[in-house]
């Protein structure tokens, strides 16, 4: 697990990103602007195995704070991750080529960014690969493969973070907005049986191990399994 540095003028969205960081068993360190988070990598250069950082920050903005992180001469490259509500392309070509390792653009699912911070310390040997079993279950997150009983599971994009969602928060009684909202995005307005159907359709896909997924009546899921 990472010890990961999150620099993002938007409390809220701070709060967000922290939640599902921690439940993956990382350490996030906050900034609620570039100065801060400058002055937060500069106490202790070798401290951070990711940064995140906001693009629309006052005072310093995230490209000001990416050039001083790779000018800084810290003693390992630190992967960063750029996070901005601004679509445009000249925007990701310039932050990619400033030296910045991924671009995610708001709105976002917070499980997907989730799945490509633990991508990002992969890649630079941060975190250990990691597989889940429960019993004929396996889910290897740093492939994005699921298996049942040895044989691939093919599913779709939504139905892999779904269950990545159920897998984090295992044991635990979810509610139909929870996962709307951890899976679809915060700002997602779709009817709350949209998560119906994709439960439904994982269920199937899994075949026996879909009966994991078990229903909580009036409430949402839960996904019922030890490992």
């Amino acid at each position: 697990m990472g010890t990961i540095l999150l620099a993002d003028d938007e409390a809220r969205i701070r709060r967000l990103v922290i939640d599902f960081l921690k439940r993956d068993g990382h350490t996030v360190v906050e900034a609620g602007d570039g100065e801060q988070a400058i002055a937060l990598f500069d106490r202790q250069p070798g401290r951070f195995d990711l940064v995140i950082l906001d693009v629309m920050m006052p005072g310093a903005d995230g490209f000001a704070v990416l050039r001083h992180i790779r000018e800084s001469g810290a003693p390992t490259r630190v992967p960063v991750m750029m996070l901005t509500a601004r679509a445009e392309d000249a925007d990701e070509v310039y932050g990619l080529s400033s030296g910045a390792d991924d671009y995610v653009t708001k709105p976002f699912s917070p499980l997907v960014l989730a799945a490509r911070v633990k991508t990002l310390l992969g890649r630079y040997g941060r975190e250990d690969r990691t597989v889940g079993a429960f019993g004929a279950l396996q889910i290897d997150e740093m492939r994005r493969e699921v298996r049942v009983a040895d044989a691939v599971c093919e599913l779709t994009p939504k139905e892999y973070e779904l269950l990545i969602y159920f897998k984090n928060n295992k044991n635990i009684a979810l509610s139909r907005e929870s996962i709307l909202n951890a899976v679809w995005g915060y700002d997602y307005f779709g009817d709350l049986r949209t998560v119906d159907t994709h439960v439904k359709k994982l269920r199937a896909k899994l075949g026996d191990c879909g009966e994991m997924i078990a229903t909580v009546r009036g409430y949402g899921y839960r996904f019922e399994a030890t490992a």
